[in-house]
């Protein structure tokens, strides 16, 4: 029987900062410090990792607020001063130091200025660029793409436009489109473009 090798922290951490959000680095951490070299029996460790992961998959999904922040802040000085070994100690050091970052403070307000954060990102199809060639609706799984290819000789074509609510923010419509005719927004941009529709 192969032994499982347990990830350290700081093994954690580097592949935490492969990721540009400072938000999503702290999630992917506190995540992967869960399912592994978390041994649970301080409770400020335990219950503030669990605490730390709610209000991060808050702001990550777009519904943060700024007591999500102050919260996290707080959960992480009470680690720092109070877990019993480095390991919960090195993660509140690790997490305090993304959270100084301004990046934070975007989520509440819907934006995530490094366009990772699903719940914070829209995609739209530019109609001016758009030549309806129908490659993003052929690759779409979860059919959010609405629209009809054109065809020769004939009009009255609908146009292609994502349906928001089905949308996965995936990503396989903008590898495929041939004129660069989608693009990502943040949800702010988004909503308030519609809003002056």
């Amino acid at each position: 029987m192969t032994e499982v090798k347990e990830k350290k922290v700081e093994d954690i951490k580097k592949e935490a900062e492969s990721l540009k959000c400072p938000v999503q680095r702290s999630l992917y951490y506190i995540k992967e410090f869960l399912a592994g070299p978390m041994c649970g029996r301080c409770f400020p460790c335990e219950m503030g990792t669990y605490e730390a992961k709610i209000r991060l998959e808050n702001l990550v999904e777009g519904n943060g607020t700024d007591e999500d922040i102050e919260a996290l802040r707080r959960i992480m000085k009470y680690m720092l001063t109070a877990s019993m070994c480095m390991k919960g100690k090195n993660t509140a050091r690790f997490v305090l130091e993304w959270l100084g970052l301004e990046e934070f403070n975007a989520h509440t307000k819907g934006e995530c200025p490094q366009m990772e954060c699903r719940g914070l990102i829209r995609y739209r199809i530019i109609p001016e660029l758009c030549i309806m060639c129908g490659e993003c609706k052929k690759v779409c799984r979860f059919n959010a793409i609405l629209g009809e290819e054109r065809k020769p000789f004939q009009s009255g074509f609908l146009p292609f436009e994502i349906r928001q609510r089905r949308c996965t923010s995936c990503g396989e419509c903008i590898k495929v489109c041939p004129t660069k005719a989608i693009i990502l927004e943040s949800k702010a941009v988004f909503e308030a473009m519609m809003v002056k529709r």
